[in-house]
């Protein structure tokens, strides 16, 4: 069992938690996920790790509540214990000195997203992030954001906050006026789409995280299974990065339509 030792509200629908995971912590690495379950018949949902702290042995999740498990976890507290946590899982992002790196966020996407950014900087990269949400109260990391980013764009829908628009306008705008190495985004898989087909009109190499179509975590369910260069990938094994430009998103978009 994993106790909680700190929870925050970003919103009234997503949630930080530090959980104790000492084992977790230190063997972590950007892009990897742990599966979670709350109660001895609870779900097993895959969360990616936001962030760790090896020192500490914790590490830092951020949960929107989407449906009944979800909602179980966001109802603990702290000092309430997480039933079972297994981590890390999944594939390791690849990390280099690529030049200059646009991190496209959207959403809950963000939290993903900020050990890639901070891994990244630490590799000696440029590093460009673009946050986008609906609305100024939906931006999440934003400061955390800024300590490792040499640049960081905000995008919202209604203009609340930063620049009013889409994130692949954001996005446009930097590769338009410097030479952008490598973009990896993460977000709603439509988001996703888009930010892939900006980048591939510009020739620009990307990087998608697919972890919103994960359920099992271990390959066994076989329900987020996508075709990426033709051929069957599954996320939670093969992934969950992928090159964006060989990702089917149209059939990953059709397949989400089955949660509905």
């Amino acid at each position: 069992m994993n106790k909680i030792v700190g929870k925050e509200y970003f919103s009234d629908r997503v949630v930080k938690f530090e959980v104790e995971a000492p084992l977790i912590a230190r063997s972590r690495q950007a892009g990897h996920f742990v599966i979670v379950r709350v109660g001895k018949k609870g779900e097993r949902v895959p969360y990616t790790i936001a962030s760790a702290d090896p020192q500490k042995g914790t590490i830092t999740l951020v949960i929107q509540r989407v449906g009944k498990s979800s909602e179980k976890l966001c109802q603990l507290e702290v000092g309430d214990y997480i039933t079972d946590m297994v981590g890390p899982l999944g594939k390791a992002t690849h990390i280099e000195k690529f030049g200059t790196v646009v991190c496209a966020g959207g959403g809950v996407g963000v939290a993903p997203m900020l050990p890639i950014i901070e891994a990244m900087k630490q590799a000696g990269n440029r590093v460009i992030s673009v946050l986008a949400a609906r609305s100024k109260d939906l931006i999440i990391l934003e400061d955390q954001v800024r300590s490792h980013s040499d640049e960081v764009i905000i995008m919202t829908d209604d203009g609340s906050y930063g620049e009013k628009g889409l994130i692949t306008q954001g996005v446009e705008k930097v590769i338009l006026r410097e030479k952008v190495d490598l973009c990896v985004t993460i977000g709603p898989a439509i988001m996703m789409k888009f930010v892939s087909e900006l980048t591939r009109k510009y020739e620009v190499p990307t990087i998608a995280s697919l972890n919103t179509i994960m359920v099992d975590g271990t390959g066994m369910c076989g329900a987020c299974r996508v075709t990426v260069g033709g051929k069957t990938r599954f996320v939670c094994i093969d992934g969950p990065e992928f090159d964006a430009h060989q990702v089917d998103f149209d059939e990953m978009l059709m397949r989400l339509k089955a949660y509905n």
